[in-house]
Parts: structure tokens; C-alpha cells; sequence
């Protein structure tokens, strides 16, 4: 297990407003105010375990022993040897200053903020893996995000790694989310042409998508409608 600390995050104020909508900016300034408090408190950490893929067959396939369930990635990872599964956090500090405040504008915006260097940390940990191990296209899947990969698959993939609580403080509740709830946690998987689990979600309005819907692609991993 690999635990990367001291991650640069760097918060963009035009990438906070452009998630909230802000077209205009009108509420730039206290959004300005609010970044200089979130770097303070944003404490990014990430562990990460060099993996490998071993039986497949239909619907499961083993990762380093641990059997995984689900279609989708079963198929993403055939002719895959090796993946990097992750567990992301920016700690707990910041969704506690969120919380303390009694204006309910003020949490959205540190939350939205929280989210941008979320984001960047999984990015951040996305380009340490291509150039440690010379990597080309990498792509991503976690738990919950689909149907065929449900929350419960948190409890294996959690499972390939040590004291996650203890090493970055994350942990699983009994209903399989995670504390702090700015973490995050997947698989990291070379390919060829890219994926995002976005690519098989028909949800409209969603404003973390990454990849356009594609119902064709439904065909190719044998989900029905």
C-alpha cells in the first residue's frame, strides 16, 4: 500500500463559481473569503495499492484474491493485468467549519469548494500513477456510481487495504458511505479508449457528469434497458 500526503491542491475561484452556476459571479467575493478559510483546512491524503487482476468469469472478477461483482468491470478489465485501487480524502476539518456556520449559503459554497479539491486530489493522484509507472490512458470506477456496481463494493474494495481509518482517517458507516463525506474511493484502470461510468448513467441535470450519456454503450457491456 502506497500513501501519498502533502498533495497540492490548488482552489480556483473560477472553477468554484463555474459549479455553482455563476455565471455572473455576484457572489464572488464571499466565495473569495471562503477559499482563503478552506485552504487552511483541507487536509488532502491518499492511499493507493498497486493490484493485480486475476479470475474473471461472467459477472465477477478477483482483485489481488478479492472478488469484485459487476459487469462492467469485469469487462473494462478484461486483458488488464494490473489496476490501482484508491481510497481519496480532503479530511474532515473542512465539512466541520461547514457545518458551524449558521448561514445556509455560506455551507453550500464551502461545500461546492470542497468538492472542486476533491476533484483535484483525485486528479492529482490520477497523474502520480501515469508517470510513476509510465502510463498512458487511465479511467475509473467506484462503487455506487452504477447499478451494476453498487455500494456494497466498498466493503471488498476496502478490504485490499490496511487500517484505512487509521492511515487517513476514512471509514465506512454500516451503510457503506464514507467519513469524511469529502472522500472517495474506485479502481484506477489502464485502457485504450476512455470510460467514465457518466457514459452509462442517463441521469439529466447532474452537475458532476464527465462524459456525455451513450446508450449504445449498453450493448457492449450486455446491460438491458
Amino acid at each position: 500500500m502506497k500513501l501519498l500526503e502533502n498533495i497540492p491542491v490548488h482552489l480556483d475561484l473560477e472553477e468554484v463559481l463555474k459549479q455553482l452556476g455563476e455565471k455572473e459571479g455576484k457572489h464572488a467575493g464571499v466565495i473569495h473569503e471562503l477559499l482563503g478559510i478552506a485552504n487552511s483546512l483541507i487536509k488532502p491524503r491518499a492511499i493507493y495499492e498497486v493490484s493485480y487482476v486475476g479470475d474473471q468469469n461472467g459477472d465477477t472478477v478477483y482483485i489481488d484474491g478479492v472478488k469484485f461483482t459487476s459487469r462492467i468491470l469485469r469487462t473494462n478489465l478484461d486483458g488488464v493485468g494490473r489496476v490501482f485501487p484508491y481510497i481519496v480524502t480532503i479530511g474532515k476539518e473542512l465539512e466541520n467549519k461547514a457545518a458551524s456556520f449558521d448561514d445556509l449559503l455560506k455551507q453550500f459554497f464551502i461545500e461546492t469548494i470542497g468538492d472542486v479539491a476533491l476533484r483535484s486530489t483525485v486528479k492529482y493522484l490520477e497523474d502520480y500513477l501515469k508517470k510513476r509507472y509510465l502510463l498512458g490512458q487511465l479511467s475509473r470506477m467506484n462503487p455506487g456510481s452504477l447499478k451494476d456496481w453498487p455500494i456494497e463494493q466498498q466493503t471488498p474494495l476496502f478490504s485490499i487495504f490496511r487500517d484505512v481509518e487509521k492511515i487517513i482517517g476514512v471509514r465506512l458507516t454500516d451503510s457503506l458511505l464514507m467519513v469524511p463525506r469529502k472522500s472517495v474511493s474506485g479502481i484506477f484502470f489502464p485502457t485504450e479508449v476512455e470510460f467514465s461510468s457518466c457514459q452509462l448513467c442517463p441521469r439529466e441535470g447532474c452537475k458532476y457528469r464527465r462524459a456525455p450519456y451513450d446508450k449504445g454503450l449498453k450493448e457492449k457491456y450486455g446491460i438491458e434497458e
